[in-house]
């Protein structure tokens, strides 16, 4: 394909312009509640605004590539990230900052339906699994990245005769979206074939799906993992703050930064033990240290919080692959139906940061977040009582170690 690494490399800019604009929030969160003086339940719209568009886009959104294609897609994509971020920018009043986090959240959702068929498309069927590990360590890359830019910004001395100085991060936003729209019109984009299993799929098959109780529990899976992993990741700086004294602009966005760090890590673990165990072995060690890191983080004093928190980042990075592939290798028909039903899960990432805001001004923001623990005992849970079809593939560590050294351009011993 003609300019192949010109368009693999774009969609990888996608990728960590997704990452950084997500992830953004969570050191965000104490600097804004002390701007708008709010209290935490009126903080957990922030995030609620942001992944709440996700689980209403992500099934229309395979409907749209199916339609319209690719290139359209994202364009809508990123018009709307461009709207959704100008709109903070020009006018950063906290409900401008609702609506504008709301309609960023559509175009990222968009963004993240499209890519993956995309990526597949232009890199090939066989290099799948290469480029998508590597869009995933760029994500994990620019979520590191992100909240050290966040602390550079807030710490220079200009930023003290700034009434919000935060603010400039989206008007850079808007630039980058607006320079990512020209190169989505520009660039030749192909067009993308989708497979079954990324096929919205018809009304039929949701109605069939959604009757099977496992699709069910596999849905809140996902919502207790996406749950988990925003719930931690927005409400991490402002515990570390509140509890510790942390500075917000400091080692709590330190701590942000080195929780997305070390998913990236664990991402690549991950891979590895999965050629090694069982899948759900894998899940259920991963979900059992994680609980323990929160606890830690939770109970344990700053100097053992500041590397807990960011710990459980490590062990909850496969979580999501594993419950999803456990759950598409569950049922024998209509994956793309059901691909789109987990997908919409993600509203997990809406729902418990703004739940636990909430209590968090009733019973205090430490017992709040406690909600993560039962949401990772239900993912454990999932190690459990999953059935799938098909297992993962798996291979001694000898036999591992011989297939690494041939790639590695040495004989096997």
């Amino acid at each position: 394909m003609k300019h192949r690494r010109l368009i693999l490399a774009y969609l990888l800019l996608v990728w960590f312009a997704i990452s950084f604009v997500t992830n953004i929030i969570g050191p965000l969160m104490p600097v804004l509640i002390h701007d708008y003086q709010l209290s935490l339940s009126l903080a957990g719209f922030l995030p609620f605004s942001f992944f709440l568009a996700y689980g209403l886009v992500s099934i229309p959104g395979g409907v749209l590539v199916e339609r319209r294609g690719a290139r359209r897609t994202m364009a809508c994509a990123f018009a709307l990230n461009l709207a959704g971020a100008l709109a903070i920018a020009l006018a950063p009043a906290y409900g401008v900052v609702i609506g504008g986090l709301f309609v960023i959240g559509l175009g990222m959702a968009l963004l993240q339906v499209v890519i993956n068929p995309l990526m597949r498309t232009v890199g090939g069927e066989a290099h799948f699994a290469f480029f998508s590990v590597m869009g995933q360590l760029v994500f994990g890359l620019a979520s590191f990245i992100s909240p050290e830019v966040f602390k550079w910004l807030m710490e220079r001395p200009q930023a003290a005769q700034q009434a919000l100085p935060w603010v400039s991060l989206y008007g850079a936003f808007a630039l980058a979206f607006a320079g990512l729209l020209l190169l989505n019109h520009r660039l030749p984009l192909p067009a993308v074939a989708l497979r079954e299993d990324e096929r919205a799929g018809a009304l039929s098959a949701y109605r069939e799906l959604l009757a099977r109780r496992d699709v069910r529990l596999y849905f809140v899976g996902i919502v207790a993992y996406v749950g988990t992993e925003q719930t931690l990741a927005d409400w991490m700086s402002q515990f570390l703050a509140t509890y510790h004294g942390l500075s917000a602009t400091g080692g709590a966005a330190d701590a942000v930064g080195q929780f997305w760090g070390l998913m990236s890590l664990g991402c690549l673990a991950g891979l590895v033990l999965l050629r090694l165990f069982d899948a759900r072995r894998v899940l259920a060690a991963f979900a059992v240290a994680a609980m323990a890191c929160v606890a830690l983080g939770l109970w344990g004093p700053a100097e053992v919080a500041m590397r807990a928190f960011p710990a459980s980042g490590f062990f909850l990075s496969v979580m999501f692959s594993v419950v999803f592939s456990l759950g598409l290798n569950s049922v024998p028909l209509h994956h793309g139906a059901f691909s789109g039903i987990l997908c919409t899960g993600i509203l997990g990432g809406a729902i418990l940061p703004l739940l636990v805001g909430a209590l968090g001004d009733v019973i205090g923001l430490r017992a709040a977040m406690t909600l993560v623990l039962l949401t990772l005992g239900f993912i454990l849970g999932i190690s459990v009582w999953a059935r799938p079809l098909v297992l993962n593939q798996t291979q001694s560590l000898s036999d591992l170690l011989a297939q690494l050294r041939r790639l590695g351009g040495r004989p096997a011993s």
